[in-house]
């Protein structure tokens, strides 16, 4: 593969600027770090500078990892570290690129930076080529508006496999939300690719068992799960991994080694919507130069995570993202997706 910017890739990038409403001479940051990919920053520059932006380029070290295992795909980016100035200048943009290795999700400057009024448009860490696959719709947003209002109505979310999950979420408190991949208002965040509809839940409003079977994804590890893991929910928290297999220890002792219970909680849980997004993606990268936010959102997933719950006051660095197929989801009883399959008026 190339290390340089694309023509294609940049009018990729900058196409989905437009679709965030930059407008020439709009201060643009873009935000980046020691470890971010070059060709990502590149390219999101180059897009900038096309569409006239007047942009200012914040670069951060990378803090070191203080252990005990590499963090991934977490969204909460580490690389601002509380910086003023930094944080200043994101939040007094009207727009920023956020090319942090691990996004600006969860970090504990978004506030700060929304509460300015920038518009944030998070660029994962996936290769610059997957983006000609993830062609602006702007229909889209009507359908993942109509996902959010469906979840936002709800009390119960149930979700159900052939594998054997069977949970049952109470959404009372619960924080629901969901990206198209854009963002347009002051004070608003997207991830690219979008499509992913989800609750935060509430303290202590989970239970039940989640079965992970082959070909479900973990995205911490960037890869496709070989062997079922069985997970006991009471209270929010997994209490019991389940499993005969490396896919099973590995997952036990990562959790393990950060010492952290929080770790063990549901961070937060809902279905992707982009059809754009394919499951096989996976496959075909190295895993440096994916990041997984595509399997997060491919049509039909359910998406299972563990770590930091800001609603309910649970943080920590350990983490899971686990793309679930095949999966059922009913929401007070309606089901939005069936065996992995969206409801048709949610396609």
């Amino acid at each position: 593969m190339t290390d340089h910017a694309q023509w294609r890739w940049v009018n990729r990038y900058a196409e989905q600027f437009r679709a965030c409403n930059l407008q020439p001479g709009e201060v643009a940051v873009l935000l980046h770090e020691a470890s971010s990919s070059p060709l990502i920053v590149e390219t999101a520059r180059m897009a900038l500078e096309m569409l006239g932006a007047a942009v200012a380029d914040v670069r951060m070290p990378t803090p070191m990892n203080p252990g005990p295992l590499p963090i991934r795909s977490t969204g909460a980016s580490q690389a601002l570290a509380g910086h003023r100035s930094a944080v200043a200048a994101c939040a007094t943009a009207d727009f920023v690129v956020d090319c942090t290795a691990e996004g600006l999700l969860h970090a504990p400057e978004l506030g700060d930076i929304l509460g300015g009024g920038a518009r944030v448009l998070m660029i994962s860490a996936e290769h610059p080529e997957n983006t000609e696959r993830w062609a602006h719709d702007p229909s889209f947003k009507d359908k993942v508006d109509h996902g959010v209002a469906l979840i936002e109505a709800a009390s119960t979310m149930t979700i159900t496999s052939p594998a054997g999950t069977d949970l049952t979420v109470d959404l009372t408190g619960a924080f629901r939300a969901g990206s198209y991949g854009w963002c347009t208002e002051p004070g608003s965040i997207a991830h690219w690719p979008g499509g992913l509809v989800l609750a935060f839940p509430a303290a202590n409003t989970v239970n039940g068992t989640v079965v992970l079977a082959p070909g479900d994804i973990n995205l911490t590890f960037n890869e496709y799960l070989r062997e079922p893991i069985t997970l006991t929910l009471v209270n929010d928290y997994v209490t019991a991994i389940l499993g005969d297999h490396h896919d099973a220890e590995l997952m036990r002792s990562y959790l393990a080694a950060f010492e952290e219970p929080e770790a063990y909680a549901i961070s937060h849980i809902g279905w992707g919507m982009n059809p754009a997004a394919r499951w096989e993606s996976l496959a075909m990268w190295d895993k440096s130069a994916l990041n997984g936010t595509e399997l997060r959102a491919f049509a039909g997933n359910v998406v299972f995570s563990t770590g930091a719950n800001e609603v309910a006051g649970r943080f920590c660095r350990g983490h899971f993202d686990l793309p679930m197929r095949n999966c059922t989801v009913a929401l007070d009883g309606d089901v939005v997706v069936d065996s992995g399959t969206l409801r048709s008026d949610l396609v």
